[in-house]
């Protein structure tokens, strides 16, 4: 596994495709704050809960002018369903092919099983990682880790 880019660092540019077939590119967000959240798999029970969790607490990211992208390694089709059903107000994006090339690139992909871990990073308005933090996939990350971390930028 490639290792996890440090604190200070340039965050690793991506275009991945959203859910609505559309290039997101991490450029497209300088000026900004961006929090990605890689997770293993749509409609898994603790993804479901920090996913929802963040849907629920959106308005403490926009309010700070960050923008929330959540990355897995499932088909744009898989992210698609889910988000729907979810109502997510915000982008997934696929990681699917060439299959968790991004996530490597952010040192989160278990190559075991193929999924991305529960890697967090916020990337601030020059394009630095401000913060983060990696679970392994049956730990959740806490909400009030993410709040802590906007104080960051």
């Amino acid at each position: 596994m490639a290792q996890v880019p440090d604190v200070g660092a340039l965050a690793p540019e991506f275009s991945l495709t959203n859910t609505h077939s559309t290039p997101v590119r991490l450029e497209q967000f300088r000026g900004g704050g961006v929090l990605i959240v890689f997770f293993p798999f749509a409609f898994s029970r603790i993804c479901h809960g920090e996913l929802c969790e963040l849907r629920d607490n959106l308005h403490r990211f926009t309010g700070n002018d960050v923008t929330v992208l959540g990355i897995s390694t499932d088909s744009m089709f898989a992210l698609k369903a889910w988000a729907e059903q979810e109502e997510y107000d915000f982008d997934l994006l696929s990681d699917f092919w060439p299959h968790g090339e991004v996530a490597q690139r952010y040192g989160v992909f278990d190559e075991t099983n193929g999924m991305a871990l529960r890697g967090s990073f916020l990337i601030d308005s020059d394009g630095k990682i401000a913060w983060r933090v990696v679970n392994e996939r049956s730990q959740p990350r806490a909400l009030d880790g993410y709040f802590e971390a906007l104080t960051q930028i």
